[in-house]
Parts: structure tokens; sequence; C-alpha cells
């Protein structure tokens, strides 16, 4: 993903940097695998960047490109080249987190200060239902991610994780670090499962002992919520498609549902801190611990995505269903995957976890990131994603109806039919 910096929390609370990294992320192309991590200081020192198959993130490139701007050298480690030549000061490097020997050799002749590892995989969609490379990914990737720390002697690790790792369906308002994590069978899905098995060896592994020098490991874990902004491609993609075919004609649950989100540009600036809260003159403060990190802004999941939907002209639903009844949706899309996926791997509309995320009350507290690292969370709306989609040929056109919406609202009429019938189908033989 990318690397680290030596900044002090002031420069690291503005916005100047996480602009100026976007703006050549969005003209130069450079993406990484949705994981990825790393990091150098002092100089000379390369940051390793982990990152997993098939995906792609906003986090590391431009975690990369506001260290990078600061003087600080770093090394991109991921399973795919980029697309377009990287600023100079950025070393790339071709590897997948779940090979201990691809990490090894990235950390080969270089002083590595801090590694960011933002590497991880299943988060939404098909991808929530693969449990073996789920696993290989988040939990074998990040054991090998800290082997090869120890190995080479390097003295910090952030590691990001996600707020899933407390959460597994019930009602959290206003949740500080202080909640436990959940007995591993109530996680909703395997990625919330894997990702706090992850953080935990992360978290245990501070103050181990580092074989190449007298110092010992510093981590710590981040926990963010839902992320956002222009070109993040694990959701916003699959939301934008939804709503240009004409899936998108209903919205679920109690509208006093609410739930997180975090711009991009508060996560770099997290990690950044993060990353200084690990250091001596900071009193190793951070060390050990883990953070929540949003936007600050508890908002209903469907009204925080209005502003796109209209932003790209099209209408809000107003249809409003009962979210018992999309679970079983969401249950029978997984069902049919499960018998299917050999033959057809396709994308479910839901999944009963989605469902659980976008439905249930869950927001955290930022006072211990705020005490503790510094952070501060600036305002962000959407009208940068709007006009970025736009900018990638998005939109409705005025006064447009193609026969491709036609046939998708049919099907899903028909789709919500046969789920009604079968919600209501105990109640009626009961009668």
């Amino acid at each position: 993903m990318v690397d680290e910096k030596p900044t002090h929390h002031k420069d690291a609370e503005t916005s100047e940097f996480p602009r100026e990294a976007r703006k050549w992320h969005q003209e130069a192309g450079l993406t990484a695998r949705a994981p990825s991590g790393g990091g150098g200081r002092h100089m000379s020192p390369g940051l390793p960047c982990l990152a997993p198959p098939r995906r792609r993130c906003l986090l590391p490139p431009l975690l990369g490109c506001a260290m990078n701007q600061k003087g600080i050298r770093v090394l991109l480690f991921d399973i795919r080249s980029p697309a377009q030549t990287i600023p100079e000061g950025i070393q790339f490097i071709r590897g997948d987190i779940r090979h201990l020997s691809d990490i090894e050799k990235a950390f080969q002749d270089v002083d590595v200060s801090c590694v960011f590892h933002t590497a991880s995989y299943g988060m939404s969609g098909r991808e929530q239902l693969n449990r073996n490379l789920i696993e290989e990914v988040n939990v074998r990737g990040t054991d090998n991610v800290l082997q090869a720390c120890r190995k080479r002697g390097v003295p910090r690790l952030v590691y990001t994780s996600t707020c899933n790792v407390i959460f597994g369906g019930q009602v959290i308002r206003n949740g500080d670090e202080s909640l436990p994590y959940l007995p591993l069978h109530l996680y909703s899905d395997h990625y919330s499962r894997t990702k706090a098995v992850a953080e935990r060896k992360v978290l245990e592994a501070n103050g181990s002992a580092l074989e190449r020098s007298d110092g010992v490991l510093r981590t710590c874990a981040l926990r963010p919520a839902g992320i956002y902004g222009p070109g993040e491609q694990r959701h916003l993609p699959r939301i934008v498609n939804y709503i240009e075919k004409g899936l998108f004609k209903f919205v679920f649950g109690d509208p006093k549902n609410l739930v997180e989100f975090v711009h991009v540009d508060n996560l770099v600036q997290a990690h950044i801190l993060a990353s200084e809260a690990l250091k001596a003159d900071k009193g190793h403060i951070a060390s050990g611990q883990p953070y929540f990190i949003s936007d600050g802004r508890p908002v209903n999941n469907f009204e925080f995505f209005r502003p796109l939907v209209e932003g790209l002209g099209y209408t809000f639903p107003s249809i409003r269903l009962p979210m018992t009844l999309i679970y079983c949706f969401a249950f029978l899309t997984e069902m049919a995957h499960f018998v299917l996926r050999r033959l057809y791997n396709f994308q479910p509309f839901l999944t009963c976890t989605e469902v659980y995320k976008t439905g249930v009350t869950h927001y955290f507290s930022l006072e211990k990131a705020k005490k503790e690292l510094g952070y501060e969370a600036q305002a962000f709306d959407f009208q940068e994603v709007v006009e970025w989609f736009k900018a990638h040929g998005h939109g409705r056109n005025p006064g447009s109806r193609d026969s491709e919406g036609l046939v998708w609202d049919g099907l899903l009429v028909l789709l919500l039919v046969i789920v009604v019938f079968m919600w209501l189908y105990p109640v009626i033989l009961s009668l």
C-alpha cells in the first residue's frame, strides 16, 4: 500500500497533501489492490505496501503520495503493476501478501521504519462468500507481515482493521475501544471474523523482540468505518451500477438507524498520525492500541447516498421495505450463489451481512483517537464523488429510459414477489 513520512501532527491535519495525492491518483491512474501496507522513514527508508488479489483501493496510493510529498521514500507492494508511471520517490515491487518469500524480498536492501498493512479481502459482494481466499489474505497474510517485520527489524506497524471486529449485527451507539471482540461464531461474515483474528495477532505482537536489533516491534490498529471518496473501488462502483440498472428502487429498515463512514483523506490522516504515535518522542502512546476512525457524523445509510443518487440524475426511492424481508431475500441470494457459483459466479444483489451493516445502528466514539493521536475529522460531502463518476461517463441523461432498465425492473419485482410469498408462507399455513 504505502509508506511513511516525517511530518508533525499539524501537517497531518491539513488537507493539502491528500488532495494533491488524489489529483495524481486520478490523472496517473495508479491503483493498489484492496490491500497494501508499508513504510519507510527518515530519508532512506522504503516501505512495503501489502495488497491482495484482484482488488483496487484508493488508500494505498493516497497514503504513499502523501508521505512521498513529505520527503519520505515509499515502497508500494502490490499483486499487479500500476497502470501508469508512478511519481519519483515511490518504488513499486510486485508480490503477493500470501507468500512470505514475496514480502521478505520486498524488505531486502531497504531500511524500513514503518509498515502500513492495509491488505484485506472479502469485505462485500461475492468476495464475501469466498471463505478460503478471505482467510488466506486476512489471516495468513497478516502472519507473514508480522514475521517479516520481526525478522527484518521493522520497529513500527500500523494495521488497517475495521469497525466490524466488534460488530455482529447488534445495536451499538457511541461504542468505544473497551468493547470486547465477539466469540468467533457470532460474527455475521468471515471477513469480519478473520479481521478480528488478524487484529488480535497484530496487537498481541506489540512489544515482541526484533531479530536484527535490540528494539521491539510497536503495533497499533485502526478501525475505519465504510470508506468513500473519489475513485473508491470497493463499494461505490457497485452501488452506481445498481442505480444505473434501475435496481435501486427501495430502501429498507428504520430511517432512524445510523451508521458511519470515513472519507479517505481522513483515513490517510489517521494512518500518518498513528505511525507518529508509535514513536518514542510520542511516548509510544499508540503501542498495542486500537482506534475507531470515521468522519464522526452518524447518518442513515441510505440518506448518506442520496446526494450520489440525485447528483447523477436519478430519483431517490420512496418505497421502504421491512429489514426482515430484505434479509430473507439476501439469504436466498446467497443460497443461489452457493449452488451456482461453479457455473456462474454472479454478484449477489445483497448479502446477509450487508443487510446488517446497512440496516442496524452501529457507530463509535472518536475520543480516544482525538486524545491519543490528535485526530480531527474534516467535513466532506459527495460532490467530488459525483463529479468523479460524471467524469468517467456515468450519470443519467435527462428523460432517458432504456430497455435494460425495464427488464431489471421486471426481474426485481418478480424476485420480491417470490420473497414476499416465502416470507408470508408460514403465516398462511398457521391460519
